[in-house]
């Protein structure tokens, strides 16, 4: 039984790899490119929730796959929560990883410590061909370091720092973040629907594909 997981950034594909391999047992995980799938989903969406509905459902019923999509943003308190939503395009589309968060730290210039309180927001949504969806969220608490640190991860990482790690997001192994991410504890949150969806396509005799 396959799953398509709705994106082509790499980073991500690497934790979902990660985050779903043990627990989804029995389901081998594919992706867009696999499938010949270039859908550029336009990402109108006024929520988080509102946008991974439209990248799960388009590729559920372009592929006749379930499918997991998500959107995610970083909310930096003293910005009044943006970047958010546009976290992806911050800068403009043609702004890098690097471009992005070096933006972030010049516009928190002078901003104290104790007003640099950020999170990441995850949305996940598992869609079927036919419409059905279902939804979890997962939130990850931090602040916003004054300078970036760390090898690891991908976006905005060597800017997250973790009070509770004394490291930034960037600066942790794989399987540590990826057992206190946002993305993890939305998939986490996730695991009940998806194992009800894949107990009943095999008590039915049903694959996952249409």
């Amino acid at each position: 039984m396959r799953l398509l997981i709705a994106t082509r950034n790499a980073g991500k594909q690497r934790e979902y790899e990660q985050l779903l391999a043990a627990p989804a047992v029995g389901v081998a995980l594919c992706w867009p490119q696999e499938m010949g799938l270039g859908l550029d989903v336009r990402e109108s969406g006024a929520t988080y929730l509102e946008n991974a509905r439209l990248k799960a459902l388009a590729h559920a019923r372009a592929s006749g796959l379930w499918t997991l999509a998500d959107d995610s943003g970083l909310e930096v308190d003293a910005l009044n929560g943006e970047p958010g939503l546009h976290s992806a395009r911050y800068g403009g589309s043609a702004a890098s990883d690097v471009d992005r968060y070096r933006l972030l730290l010049r516009r928190l210039e002078g901003v104290p410590w104790i007003r640099r309180s950020a999170r990441f927001r995850c949305v996940v949504v598992l869609a079927a061909p036919s419409g059905e969806t279902h939804a979890a969220e997962g939130v990850c608490e931090g602040m916003i370091a004054l300078e970036a640190k760390g090898e690891h991860g991908f976006g905005y990482d060597p800017v997250f720092y973790l009070p509770g790690h004394g490291r930034t997001m960037a600066e942790l192994p794989g399987e540590v973040k990826n057992g206190i991410s946002h993305r993890a504890r939305a998939v986490e949150a996730m695991l009940p629907s998806l194992n009800q969806v894949l107990r009943e396509a095999v008590a039915g005799g049903q694959a996952w594909e249409h």
